[in-house]
């Protein structure tokens, strides 16, 4: 389970990230959440729902800490998530999501 004291930054840092990627003019149209669970922050894409009310999530990326370090994951069609190889884990979880946002592998923003 994370520190209350990391948390708190993550949510920090997250929040921040969010207000800065999408712009007020289209917030009806897109939010960018996330959430815990234990070791784990996923970020979310929402979108307005096709049909009928509602929001539909897409999952962007899920950070994992092991071993003190962020190993960064993407998931698959089938709803499965994969290490990224390419990632290397490291202690800073905001160097992880500004590789994440740049997205050169074009496996979270496709």
């Amino acid at each position: 389970m994370l520190h209350a004291f990391t948390k708190k930054r993550i949510e920090k840092i997250l929040s921040e990230y969010a207000e800065k990627k999408v712009p007020k003019h289209i917030r009806n149209q897109i939010k960018i959440i996330y959430k815990f669970r234990g070791n784990n922050v996923t970020l979310i894409e929402e979108r307005p729902a096709f049909r009928g009310e509602g929001w539909v999530e897409h999952d962007i990326a899920q950070f994992r800490l092991v071993d003190n370090k962020w190993n960064v994951y993407w998931r698959d069609s089938k709803d499965r998530w994969h290490l990224v190889e390419e990632i290397t884990p490291d202690e800073d979880f905001e160097k992880q999501l500004k590789i994440v946002d740049k997205d050169n592998s074009g496996v979270f923003w496709g």
